[in-house]
């Protein structure tokens, strides 16, 4: 038997054997795509609640460098009748629109809500923001 006859017999065999894949195994890696998505949605969804705390806190954080800061032009702190709305003064020293005041004064307290439905707040003191709404 020659080379050419040997070679062409293996391509013939090789064109007529089976191609692709059985349905089992299609089936094996469906299954494994579901577990795999099974477990990435919650950690993905739990990353979101994080991010939209870490967004609040950090509002809150920039809200009391802004009212401490006007306590050197206004030594009695923010306005308790303005409760609820920044004044144009806060404003313009970078306080975020998404942060409420709740009391006003020397101790104020500020409020802000995550889009997940957090509620967190801060006051004068050398405490960072905490997950309790305002007393």
């Amino acid at each position: 038997m020659s080379i050419r006859t040997a070679l062409q017999n293996r391509l013939e065999r090789i064109e007529n054997d089976e191609k692709g894949f059985t349905l089992i195994e299609l089936l094996v890696v469906v299954i494994i795509i579901g577990i795999l998505a099974a477990i990435a949605v919650p950690v993905f969804l739990g990353q979101q609640a994080q991010a939209q705390n870490s967004a609040a806190i950090s509002d809150l954080a920039t809200a009391k460098v802004a009212v401490v800061s006007s306590l050197v032009s206004d030594p009695d702190g923010p306005d308790a009748a303005l409760a609820g709305a920044a004044p144009q003064a806060l404003t313009d020293l970078g306080f975020p629109g998404s942060v409420e005041i709740a009391t006003g004064g020397l101790n104020f307290c500020l409020e802000a809500v995550s889009a997940s439905g957090a509620v967190f707040s801060v006051g004068p003191g050398a405490a960072g923001p905490a997950e309790v709404p305002c007393p």
